[in-house]
């Protein structure tokens, strides 16, 4: 199908494929798209383009997902999805998500319409970042059915909520059930920039993820005394910044006391917030994740256990809400042995890496075998302007990716399951 060449030259024109995505804004100067705005129609109308050009049959469905058909060679055959998210953070870089979509665009440009024993679907999702409502995952949602009537009425900061994002759009969310997935869809695979150091640092250009940490994330909120920063002694304070400041650095170290926990307090809000008054409330956040749900959820109690002894025993009062709680899912262990093989076959040394991260890819594993492909990220910078790509890692990945649907079309285990779906 596609030499290395080709492939060279594949990539490169993915990457600028990728910076042509990103000048499609909410902000001049910087990357920010987010859930339904108005440059999403920009990115539907190029990746729209190029998808026609490669024949495939486009749509957007009603939770705003681009999808894109490449029929296979008989009508009824089952399909694999391809894909990635379309929405970014604020101040973004030009490769977290998009990346994925536009090298499923060039997979299926470089099988030339030639047709595979399984149809190729390729979905670019709506929102995965949980930027505009604070929901993540609204794309893959919709795919396995769990876009319901309560994350439907989220608002964003100004009062819109989902549902009427979606009618602002031109779309119908009465339509939303027949986003779903069927049961002839047999497996979902995703390629994503690795947004952290890990491939780097073992000079890796790919990495096969083999799970995606759970996540926790709780908000605990220490409440004492407000008062006089200058006529109340030490011994007489309620001090909760000075609560929460102990109960920080406790955080980091017994985080570093369990292999491959990590926890962030990436919030802190003292009230009334005055130079000269001790805080009478501070408000700090709190993220777990780790590969093992056992060891997340354990860490989280120890963790309320040690706010609720530091705040009794400073004299004040905590209260601790939990906000997030997302299990962590294996991937699919028969095509993270075929990606395997495929990086062999690419002159890839193949690495098992765990994503701190999360990615629709969790949520489709709720109703299909899911894997990922990482690419390494140089600096490890991820979610800021600085992020890059190598356009070397882009072309194994190409090389990676098109080995992989050759050896699926002719794997009897994968025949197997189309006959199953």
């Amino acid at each position: 199908m596609s030499t290395v060449a080709n492939s060279k030259s594949r990539a490169e024109e993915i990457v600028a494929r990728c910076n042509t995505l990103s000048s499609f804004s909410e902000d001049p100067g910087s990357i920010r798209r987010t859930f339904l705005s108005p440059p999403m129609r920009d990115c539907h109308r190029e990746l729209t383009k190029w998808l026609a050009a490669a024949g495939a049959e486009v749509t957007v469905d009603a939770a705003g997902n681009l999808r894109a058909f490449y029929a296979a060679e008989e009508s009824r055959a089952p399909r694999l999805l391809l894909g990635s998210h379309l929405d970014t953070v604020p101040n973004a870089g030009a490769y977290d998500g998009v990346l994925g979509v536009v090298l499923a665009v060039s997979l299926l440009e470089a099988l030339e319409r030639r047709r595979l024993p399984f149809g190729i679907e390729l979905v670019g999702f709506s929102e995965e970042e949980g930027v505009r409502f604070g929901a993540p995952f609204i794309g893959s949602r919709a795919l396995v059915g769990t876009l319901d009537e309560q994350f439907l009425n989220c608002q964003d900061a100004n009062g819109i909520s989902i549902r009427t994002a979606i009618k602002n759009f031109g779309l119908n969310p009465a339509e939303i059930p027949h986003a779903m997935i069927g049961q002839d869809t047999v497996a979902y695979l995703e390629f994503h920039i690795e947004q952290g150091p890990v491939l780097e640092s073992l000079g890796q250009s790919l990495g096969v993820v083999e799970a995606i940490a759970g996540q926790t994330r709780m908000e605990f909120i220490f409440v004492g005394r407000a008062n006089h920063a200058g006529t109340t002694p030490m011994h007489l304070r309620h001090d909760t910044i000075a609560a929460a400041a102990e109960w920080i650095l406790a955080v980091e170290r017994s985080a570093q006391k369990v292999p491959d926990l990590v926890a962030t307090v990436g919030q802190m809000e003292a009230t009334p917030g005055a130079t000269n008054v001790i805080a009478g409330q501070a408000r700090v956040s709190l993220d777990l994740r780790h590969r093992s749900d056992e060891i997340r959820l354990r860490a989280a109690a120890a963790l309320t256990g040690l706010a609720e002894e530091i705040a009794a025993r400073r004299g004040l009062t905590i209260r601790t809400s939990e906000l997030l709680s997302q299990r962590a899912v294996e991937m699919d262990k028969f095509l993270i042995g075929e990606i395997e093989n495929a990086m062999r076959n690419v002159g890839c040394q193949p690495y098992r890496i765990v994503s701190g991260a999360g990615h629709d890819a969790m949520i489709l594993a709720e109703k299909v075998a899911a894997a990922m492909i990482f690419l390494r990220t140089p600096g490890g910078i991820s979610h800021h302007p600085a992020e890059s790509v190598m356009t070397e890692d882009v072309a194994k990945a190409i090389e990676c990716g098109l080995q992989l649907l050759e050896q699926l079309a002719t794997s009897s285990e994968f025949q197997k399951r189309m006959c199953r779906a």
